[in-house]
């Protein structure tokens, strides 16, 4: 385990509140830590404080609210004019709110009422539930919310609430950030399940989203783009994913050297006295950049069509230093258009030149003058 990594799960040890107890002292979340072969698959035991909606619960020692893995369940109403528009007409108010999208979107809707409903209903009597992650190195998304699976004891029996949910129809099985690596067939079958019984949101007639089929296509597509750089980068350390808490760690070991590194586009920012910086998303204040020196390359790369999708970039990271401030910033140089893979998405065409086959090496960006290599704009 690298040293950001554990640093990482030390912090949430020692956040964490067990039931009936104080919180952890750092000298006993050191102790937890030698005790566990790994320690980044559990978060620990939480007194439930609340819950909010379908998928979003709140407890008590952690510094960050919950997105719970493989669901998404309908929203809930924020407004009295989202409920008056949808009183007035249900397909207008739909219509109304994807607008020219070429995507589904989210909105308020009277299924979203109904799994928080359903989530009361669930969560009654408990007091504690048990938080696990998918992944050790998996923590938090881009908006420092934890990513769990939550379990509750229920008639003796630890529960696996994301999996219960869909199995309830209130929430579709949800790949899109990548398919489930410990319950991904749980949630399938709990789906087909839901479907066959026509429950919640596959029930015909039902106030929820119409357009679930385009939903699954597109998060099918992200979930098995994901899911194949994962078993291409099985025992190779120059694969990484960005979002993976030890990813910076990963890319200073493999400065001067080849890697491939999975991430979705938050940007793409241009400068008029500089290259145009693609940034792949991490966190809300340390985003990683690709740098196109060429705007043509960029155009014939696809990635700002691609803006909130995935993609895997091939090339070389280097250090660049900012001339004002002196710090130093990782950073890949994209000189050309088959140094990215998009991931195929519905309704989106790319260019010609950037999806389907792997990258090709890239070449060793030059230093640049004074020692600095790369060349982002400051």
């Amino acid at each position: 385990m690298t040293r950001s990594l554990l640093a990482l799960v030390l912090v949430s040890l020692v956040a964490c509140q067990p039931t009936g107890g104080e919180r952890y002292t750092r000298k006993q979340a050191q102790t937890s830590l030698r005790k566990l072969e790994a320690p980044g698959l559990l978060l620990g035991e939480f007194r439930l404080s609340k819950v909010v909606d379908g998928d979003t619960i709140r407890v008590d020692g952690l510094d960050a609210s919950l997105r719970l893995l493989g669901v998404d369940a309908e929203e809930t109403f924020k407004s009295e004019g989202d409920r008056r528009a949808v009183e007035a007409s249900w397909e207008r108010y739909l219509k109304t709110k994807r607008g020219d999208s070429k995507r589904p979107i989210k909105a308020a809707s009277p299924m979203g009422e109904v799994a928080k409903e359903w989530a009361k209903t669930w969560f009654a009597g408990v007091t504690r539930v048990r938080l696990e992650r998918d992944h050790a190195a998996e923590i938090r998304d881009r908006y420092e919310r934890y990513l769990s699976y939550v379990f509750a004891e229920k008639d003796g029996v630890w529960r696996n609430y994301n999996v219960e949910m869909v199995r309830a129809g209130m929430s579709p099985y949800f790949p899109k950030y990548g398919n489930s690596r410990r319950f991904h067939q749980e949630f399938l079958e709990a789906q087909a399940e839901a479907k066959a019984a026509r429950r919640g949101i596959w029930q015909p007639g039902a106030m929820a989203y119409p357009d679930y089929p385009e939903r699954e296509a597109w998060w099918s597509a992200r979930g098995n783009f994901l899911e194949a750089f994962r078993k291409e980068a099985e025992g190779k350390p120059s694969y990484i994913d960005i979002t993976h808490v030890d990813a910076a760690v990963r890319l200073e070991e493999h400065v001067g050297k080849e890697v491939h590194v999975l991430g979705a586009i938050d940007n793409v920012h241009r400068s008029g006295r500089g290259p145009a910086r693609a940034m792949l998303s991490r966190g809300r204040s340390s985003d990683f950049p690709l740098i196109f020196f060429d705007p043509d390359v960029l155009a014939m790369s696809g990635v700002d069509a691609w803006r909130g999708e995935f993609i895997v970039v091939t090339g070389v990271p280097t250090f660049y230093e900012n001339k004002r401030s002196h710090k130093k910033q990782l950073q890949i140089v994209v000189d050309r258009a088959s140094q990215i893979r998009l991931c195929p998405v519905p309704g989106l065409a790319p260019p010609a030149s950037s999806i389907a086959a792997p990258a090709a090496p890239a070449a060793t960006p030059a230093p640049a003058p004074g020692g600095a290599a790369g060349g982002a704009a400051p």
